[in-house]
C-alpha cells in the first residue's frame, strides 16, 4: 500500500460517511443544510465513493 492509495481509501471512507449522513438527514424531514444542499452532497458522494475506492485498488495493485 502506498501513501497515495491510503489517501484515496480515506477519501472513499469520508464520502461514504457523507452519503450515509445525507440519507439520514433527508429521512429526518428537516435537513440541517436544507434539502437541496443535502441532496447535492448525496448525489456527489455516491459516485465519488466508488471512484476513490476503485482508484485506491488500482494504485495498490500497480505497486505490488
Amino acid at each position: 500500500m502506498t501513501p497515495k492509495s491510503g489517501l484515496l481509501l480515506m477519501g472513499s471512507c469520508i464520502t461514504a460517511i457523507a452519503a450515509v449522513g445525507s440519507i439520514f438527514e433527508l429521512s429526518s424531514g428537516t435537513p440541517g443544510l436544507g434539502t437541496t444542499v443535502t441532496g447535492i452532497i448525496l448525489t456527489a458522494s455516491i459516485p465519488l465513493t466508488g471512484l476513490f475506492f476503485y482508484a485506491a485498488v488500482r494504485d495498490t495493485r500497480a505497486n505490488q
